[in-house]
């Protein structure tokens, strides 16, 4: 073997050793975020269903404007 093929040998490892110390912790962060998934998707079920009423948010400002007004109505006949 030649000194070329010692260098060539020699700088393909090396390269090989960078990109596996590179490639490491994006895959290490990887299997984290895919442990503390079924958590996080619980946790925004668990908000989903906490926040549904809100859903009929609008229903409910609706019937208080109705209420209101006809307490501002019947104030004003009452001289008030």
């Amino acid at each position: 073997m030649t000194t070329g093929w010692i260098i060539g040998f020699s700088v393909g490892g090396a390269i090989v050793v960078v990109v596996v110390l590179l490639v490491l912790p994006i895959l290490v962060l990887a299997r984290s975020i895919g442990r503390a998934a079924p958590l996080i998707n619980g946790e925004l079920v668990a908000a989903e269903r906490h926040t549904a009423a809100l859903s009929e948010l609008r229903t409910t400002i609706d019937h208080a404007e109705v209420i209101t007004a006809g307490l501002r109505r019947g104030r004003a006949r009452l001289g008030g």
